[in-house]
């Protein structure tokens, strides 16, 4: 019988044939290719659940052959972001691409909606009536609240009640609802990976979401109870997280409780609500935030043109491509104290032997306190020479340490610290270079982020605690691959300097012509 840590693993594992592929040409505009070479199954059997095949890297399958593709992204935000809407929204324009789409419905809603009221899993003496309620007695309700909310099944206020010193009740339904929600996960999950088309599987929030309403000490308890580990949990079980920024963030007019059943949360509560749901998720390595810099429309087709980008399609005029990204330098590393709250990960970087001086192949291994997730990545120019193909895959750790076999020998290992942050709406990501390493290295930081901001817009949301000693993006001598080379820049026949940006499918396109193709690399 599988535990609940097996439940949450398994699908995560079961990622042969979702690679990422785009191509971006030297004038920024992305056109849809077919890898001349990507990595494949090495047996024709069936993997065993949980588990995946063996990787190898030789074999070139004919031009007509397409690997199907299961993408799972979830959905979250704060009330009035959006998420009803974007859920339709995505799901009519994949399927109109051919995909087939699934929708996994919210979990709290589904289980409340049974008639749990939070109110009896806390209190022993009898639910509160018009004539004996008084608000001091439920303290851990939200004050916006109505005596029938109070009552009936609201999943944040049973969220705050599990975390009560009385709630033990309401903890382990939360609990059990978080089971329940990876294993309806995992239904649609298998569904997604048994279907003969490409297929897009939409959470309406993910299994992070309840950390962002339960006391940090309850919340480690229930992982450490189930074999939970945040790398799984956040970074390996779902391929993308979009973060709809409530109204009640940038678009007050606009925000409003009407129409809407389980919504009762004012602006202020709102905006609150919204932050911990976005905090929830930092770490995430393709972690979006969509903000309302923009009117709404705008603001869904920037959802849609996000999950493109991270796919690699080809959206051709119907949407218009905004982020880039960005890196800058930074002069020192500040305490601590002075970032905002913060998730740091060890990354490793090992380039490997290619088939060629224009083909780049990487490995990155990227965890947490010994939990780690895996990424192979090759870049190489189409058959024109005109634009750059990337085909990402996740790997397993027997893949990983096979594929460590073809390590380069002209490169360093580039060991990083990433610490990943939240701040003005705007998600980043800063690279702290540790040793061992080049001597150029040594006391490196730099900050990276993706925008679609201009001028003073993106000044204001850039992190004030930061020295920021100047914008490097694209700039050979802050490129990953020149950075991690072992010979003299001024003598070997490696350097990068001469070339067109790199769009890949974790990237938006750079509306600056760059002078090296690997330059940027994440």
């Amino acid at each position: 019988m599988s535990t609940a840590a097996d439940q949450l693993v398994a699908p995560a594992a079961l990622t042969n044939g979702q690679q990422s592929l785009v191509v971006a040409t030297s004038n920024g505009q992305k056109e849809q290719r077919e890898p001349q070479q990507q990595i494949e199954n090495s047996k024709s059997t069936s993997p065993k659940p949980g588990a995946m095949p063996s990787l190898k890297l030789n074999k070139m399958p004919s031009a007509s052959s397409k690997e199907k593709r299961v993408y799972k992204i979830v959905l979250t935000g704060g009330p009035c972001g959006g998420k009803t809407t974007g859920q339709s929204r995505l799901c009519t324009f994949f399927e109109n691409l051919g995909w087939k789409v699934f929708r996994v419905p919210e979990t709290a809603t589904v289980l409340l909606s049974g008639g749990v009221k939070f109110s009896d899993l806390t209190e022993k003496e009898d639910p509160p009536t018009p004539t004996t309620f008084v608000y001091k007695d439920l303290p851990f309700a939200a004050p916006e609240h109505s005596l029938i909310d109070l009552t009936a099944s609201c999943p944040r206020c049973l969220a705050k009640a599990a975390s009560r010193p009385n709630g033990s009740e309401a903890y382990k339904f939360q609990e059990n609802l978080i089971r329940t929600m990876v294993q309806i996960e995992n239904t649609y999950f298998e569904l997604g990976n048994s279907s003969t088309r490409n297929c897009l599987i939409i959470c309406d929030r993910g299994v992070m979401d309840a950390s962002a309403y339960i006391s940090k000490d309850k919340w480690e308890k229930m992982m450490a109870g189930n074999k939970w580990n945040p790398v799984e949990m956040r970074d390996n079980r779902y391929n993308q997280i979009l973060h709809l920024v409530s109204a009640a963030n940038g678009a007050e007019d606009f925000y409003s409780t009407e129409d809407h059943a389980c919504r009762s949360e004012g602006v202020d509560l709102a905006r609150e609500l919204d932050y911990k749901s976005a905090a929830a998720w930092v770490g995430h390595p393709y972690f979006d935030v969509i903000d309302n810099s923009t009117n709404f429309e705008t603001k869904m087709n920037r959802m849609i043109e996000s999950v493109c980008q991270k796919l690699g399609i080809d959206i051709g005029d119907r949407l218009q491509a905004t982020s880039r990204k960005l890196k800058y330098l930074i002069a020192v590393l500040p305490p601590d104290n002075a970032f905002p709250p913060f998730q740091d990960f060890d990354v490793v970087h090992h380039y490997l032997q290619s088939a060629g001086p224009k083909v780049q192949a990487r490995l990155r291994k990227r965890g947490q306190k010994n939990h780690w997730s895996y990424i192979h990545t090759q870049r190489r120019p189409n058959v024109h020479g005109q634009a750059r193909i990337e085909v990402k895959t996740q790997l397993t750790h027997r893949d990983y340490m096979n594929l460590l076999a073809q390590r380069d020998d002209a490169h360093f290992t580039i060991y990083k610290k990433r610490r990943c942050f939240l701040i003005n709406n705007q998600y980043f990501q800063l690279d702290i270079y540790k040793e061992p390493g080049h001597p150029r290295c040594k006391g490196l930081v730099l900050l990276e982020t993706y925008s679609s901001l201009t001028g003073d817009a993106l000044k204001n949301c850039m992190p004030k605690f930061l020295n920021i000693v100047k914008e490097v993006t694209g700039d050979p001598d802050y490129s990953m691959f020149n950075l991690s080379l072992k010979e003299d820049w001024s003598t070997t026949k490696k350097f990068c300097r001469t070339a067109t940006h790199v769009t890949d499918a974790t990237n938006g396109v750079s509306s600056t012509p760059l002078a090296c193709p690997w330059l940027n690399c994440p």
